[in-house]
């Protein structure tokens, strides 16, 4: 960074929040500041496992934040597995320092027991500072033999069962659970599934008669059977804009969002509380679904470092490729649009909270203690 030549240059010496640390840095922009990584380590915290979308996410991005960050650190990810993603971020909530060399990634997973307000969920997003943001997308089908060929001909589902293979209610599969009945469809959901393609297998075997899958699981997988006439495409999830609004997914332009597809359906723009529940997990399981944070008594100029290094990372010939094999082809949000996303992925408003878990309580048996 530039230096503010009218001011005396500061220096925050190995990121330390010790002393005359804080107290140069309270006092300083962060333009003035600077920061080295030099022969440090940045621990980036995964509360999965191995191998899952918020571990391979972390892992494609760790090489270029060694790589834009002044004095190329060393970054290593470390695995905490256990609840779902809730035992990890609780850990870092505990421990963390506001250093600079603790960072965690939480995805949809971690933010929906956060927004239904789960008693296990000991991490608080409003104490946390956002440094990016991963979206993804997706795309809801169906299966042709009901008649169905867009979502306008939805009419045509009235009094028919519909069957959709989940992974468990507050799952990110709460989502088009949520979705299917804003829209007055009746689904089965079967629970049990270990990923969304075993879905996508009980739906190519008949057993399933709804399915969505993730942008890059559809366009690899589910693509293929649309193209043979055994799917039809519905809607997809949709991305947002610089105003926290809906729009269509770049990746999926033919097709409408979801708040597109309920007014095709009902001739109406959803409202109330019903919509800002489905809006709010829409939001936190899709335009925000990985969420790179810190505490936020992190020095600012320590906050702007970390966010210079992923800006300088977006310009990357190798990560511009690598976002469209690895990443779906969704870049990262940064700045006001990755604030934006993080606040909207992570509040609810009461009334929708408690529609929520009182829809999972009466039809799901789901426990609240």
């Amino acid at each position: 960074m530039k230096m503010n030549q009218n001011r005396r240059a500061f220096t925050v010496g190995a990121l330390q929040l010790a002393g005359a640390a804080v107290a140069l840095s309270a006092g300083l922009p962060a333009h003035a500041q600077k920061v080295s990584y030099a022969g440090k380590t940045i621990e980036w915290v995964v509360p999965f496992g191995t191998g899952g979308g918020t571990d391979v996410w972390a892992r494609f991005l760790a090489p270029y934040l060694s790589k834009y960050l002044p004095g190329n650190p060393n970054v290593v990810i470390r695995n905490v597995t256990g609840g779902g993603s809730i035992t990890g971020a609780n850990q870092y909530a505990a421990d963390a320092k506001p250093d600079g060399l603790s960072i965690l990634g939480t995805s949809g997973s971690t933010q929906f027991p956060y927004l239904l307000g789960d008693r296990r969920v000991r991490y608080d997003y409003k104490k946390w500072e956002v440094i990016i943001g991963g979206p993804t997308g997706g795309v809801a089908y169906i299966n042709p033999k009901f008649g169905v060929t867009s979502i306008r001909d939805l009419a045509k589902l009235r009094g028919q069962k519909l069957v959709y293979a989940s992974q468990g209610a507050t799952s990110l599969d709460l989502v088009p659970l949520l979705s299917f009945r804003m829209l007055g469809l009746d689904v089965q959901h079967v629970f049990g599934m270990q990923s969304r393609g075993a879905g996508r297998l009980a739906f190519e075997r008949g057993e399933a008669t709804i399915d969505y899958q993730t942008s890059s699981a559809y366009i690899k997988n589910s693509l293929p059977l649309v193209q043979a006439g055994k799917a039809v495409p519905l809607f997809s999830w949709g991305v947002l804009d610089g105003n926290g609004q809906l729009q269509r997914d770049p990746a999926f332009p033919d097709l409408p969002h979801f708040a597109e597809a309920y007014q095709i359906v009902t001739g109406k723009a959803p409202s109330g509380t019903e919509w800002e529940a489905v809006r709010a997990f829409l939001i936190s399981g899709f335009p925000a679904n990985k969420l790179l944070v810190v505490p936020k008594e992190t020095p600012r100029a320590i906050v702007e470092t970390l966010r210079q290094a992923f800006r300088d990372m977006r310009n990357d010939p190798e990560y511009k490729a690598g976002v469209e094999k690895v990443l779906g082809g969704y870049d990262q949000s940064i700045d006001q649009a990755a604030e934006a996303t993080f606040k909207l992925g992570t509040t609810i408003a009461d009334p929708a909270r408690d529609y929520v878990r009182s829809v999972l309580t009466k039809d799901f048996n789901v426990k609240f203690e």
